[in-house]
């Protein structure tokens, strides 16, 4: 049942990305960052994380979920170092994250060849 529920919600998710994209005028860029800075604030407020609890990956893996990670490592780190931790936490969330991607954007960067437009 937690498949189909991660299914359900992550798809839920994309629908509605998708739906912008199609209904408003909005850049597909500016529709990420939204999903960002309202994984943001939905994690501040506690919000997200029932989410997660309750949908697992589908509400983990969407940009949603990532700024989720960014607010509740923030949240951490000022609780144990202070002000401080308002810079270091959303870096030390998101570090295996980030550097996956940087890293396997590197290797596939050297097996591929461009193309001229």
């Amino acid at each position: 049942m937690q498949y189909l529920w991660a299914f359900i919600i992550g798809g839920a998710l994309c629908v509605i990305g998708q739906i912008f994209i199609d209904k408003t005028k909005l850049t597909p860029a500016k529709i990420l960052v939204g999903y960002v800075v309202g994984g943001v604030i939905l994690g501040a407020f506690g919000v997200y994380d029932k989410l997660v609890d309750f949908a697992g990956s589908g509400a983990r893996v969407p940009l949603s979920g990532f700024g989720n990670l960014l607010a509740t490592g923030t949240r951490e780190a000022v609780n144990e170092q202070g002000l401080w931790g308002a810079l270091t936490g959303p870096l030390t969330a998101g570090a295996a994250g980030i550097t996956a991607a940087v890293l396997s954007g590197l290797v596939l960067s050297y097996m591929t060849k461009p193309k001229p437009k």
